[in-house]
């Protein structure tokens, strides 16, 4: 009884006119292919989106732009993602699955053909906003189906699975693109996934089949409009605090966008409360008012901007401080990337019978205690150093992202889990970016301070990532505290209870 309940309650989500409960079988054949295609494409673009972090040093010689400029190789992913998601909620609801998925590839690799051909830095940029555009749509349409077909007894183990693409394809990126740089020089890190979209692309086309009932539903603009305003807004602000740092003014230049993402973000919310009384908000923001939710939605920001935050510093640090190699600063993070990816579906399991919270507070210890051991690197520091911290932290993150992605979602009604994957999608990727932002803003004001004072440029540099992770480090101490707070969703407790009890 408690495994069929996610699916029919999930209908009125596609389709207002059926109630019955002949909906598609949790089990079936065709749900596994349409969610194993979805992982497995998902995990692509999502690997894509920090393989450009080892190829930045290279970049930046050979456009001759400065750290603070080559950092929109990920912001600017990042932005146009937290942008485009939230519409997300009316596309998965407008059109059909396998059209969402050929849009979202064919996207993807147009931009990926676009950076593999930049001939300046501009181009590159766009090639991969266009490439963020596709990513966008993969996440919320991969976690929209998960809710809607795997019941919630078993939700944790497919969950786990969503992990791996979601926390373990930004981690791993950096790797591939330095087995790539080892040989190539920038441009194959776009090369080598061009056939591998095309790949996923003619998959969708010939395998992807329909699994949802598409129905019409309106758009409001206004919300669209001052969604993209917020977001953009607070992000380009937040970015710009490491060009500020550089140069002019920290305070002044920022405060513009980050004021007008500000103000644009209140009236989107209050335009949201409104549209939501008549089920037409373009984000409904009465998953906030589920149980849990709002608690894991800001750990979900902690942990997402610490996970980018030591996404590119950690290169920088590996190839400006330690002078290795893009394929060694690669290889350094691929063990604790492997670690996180293989201890993904081990944890959704151990959700389904212990709930998140044993789960959740030794994990964000983990993270807490590696942010803080980040902050004795230095110059002198061994390359082993580096892979013993980041192992532990890849194991708190692994026990922090899926019970955090499924009690959140599972906390919702099923007409609601469009809307909550979007907001989750949206959170996730403005606190990468946020993070990123915060880091390198806090590694350029240090490094150009000890700069200033006639420190050597690698110890000036290393004197900067000491405190970007000091800064993390403060901020995972509220992670450890809220992590107690964190519960089970009910509509999980009786089959995930079961076992426990005996």
């Amino acid at each position: 009884m408690t495994s069929t309940a996610p699916i029919t309650g999930s209908i009125p989500l596609f389709d207002p006119n059926d109630d019955g409960p002949a909906t598609p079988v949790d089990n079936s054949g065709r749900n596994r292919l349409v969610i194993g295609l979805m992982l497995a494409a998902t995990f692509v673009v999502f690997l894509n989106e920090t393989s450009l972090v080892v190829a930045i040093p290279r970049i930046m010689e050979d456009l001759n732009i400065e750290p603070s400029t080559a950092q929109w190789l990920s912001t600017s992913f990042m932005l146009t993602m937290a942008v485009v998601i939230p519409i997300t909620g009316f596309l998965i609801q407008r059109f059909t699955t396998r059209g969402i998925f050929i849009t979202a590839m064919s996207l993807f690799t147009i931009g990926t053909l676009l950076g593999a051909m930049a001939p300046t830095f501009a181009v590159l940029i766009v090639g991969r906003v266009i490439q963020a555009s596709g990513t966008a749509m993969m996440l919320p349409l991969l976690m929209t189906t998960v809710m809607t077909l795997v019941p919630a007894a078993t939700r944790g183990k497919t969950m786990g699975n969503v992990s791996i693409v979601m926390s373990m394809a930004p981690a791993v990126g950096p790797t591939v693109a330095g087995l790539v740089l080892a040989v190539f020089d920038w441009r194959w890190v776009f090369i080598v996934m061009i056939p591998i979209s095309v790949t996923a692309l003619l998959l969708g086309i010939t395998k992807v089949k329909n699994v949802t009932d598409p129905r019409k539903v309106s758009i409001d603009m206004l919300s669209v409009i001052l969604s993209a305003i917020a977001f953009s807004g607070l992000i380009y602000g937040l970015s710009s605090l490491g060009e500020s740092a550089a140069g002019d003014s920290v305070l002044i230049a920022p405060a513009i966008p980050i004021s007008a993402g500000a103000i644009s973000l209140v009236l989107f919310i209050i335009r949201q409360l409104k549209l939501q009384k008549t089920d037409s908000a373009l984000l409904d923001l009465r998953t906030f008012a589920a149980p849990g939710f709002a608690v894991a939605i800001g750990l979900m920001m902690v942990m997402m901007a610490a996970l980018f935050g030591t996404i590119i510093l950690l290169p920088m640090f590996t190839q400006n401080v330690l002078g290795l190699e893009p394929i060694q600063s690669g290889l350094l993070v691929l063990p604790g990337s492997l670690v996180m990816g293989f201890l993904s579906p081990f944890v959704g399991r151990l959700y389904d019978k212990v709930g998140p919270r044993p789960l959740m507070i030794p994990g964000s210890i983990l993270v807490s205690a590696s942010l803080w051991s980040f902050t004795l690197l230095s110059e002198t520091s061994s390359p082993f150093m580096v892979v013993a911290i980041h192992v532990p932290m890849s194991i708190g993150l692994a026990f922090m992202f899926t019970p955090l992605f499924t009690s959140a979602l599972g906390t919702l009604k099923p007409h609601l889990y469009s809307h909550g994957s979007a907001t989750i999608s949206t959170v996730q990727q403005l606190a990468g970016a946020a993070g990123t932002a915060l880091f390198i803003a806090l590694l350029t004001v240090q490094s150009v301070a000890l700069a200033a004072e006639g420190a050597p440029e690698a110890t000036a540099l290393a004197g900067g990532v000491r405190l970007a992770f000091m800064a993390g480090g403060i901020i995972s101490l509220f992670a450890i505290v809220a992590t107690f707070f964190v519960k089970r969703p009910e509509s999980e407790m009786t089959p995930s209870d079961a076992p426990v009890a005996h």
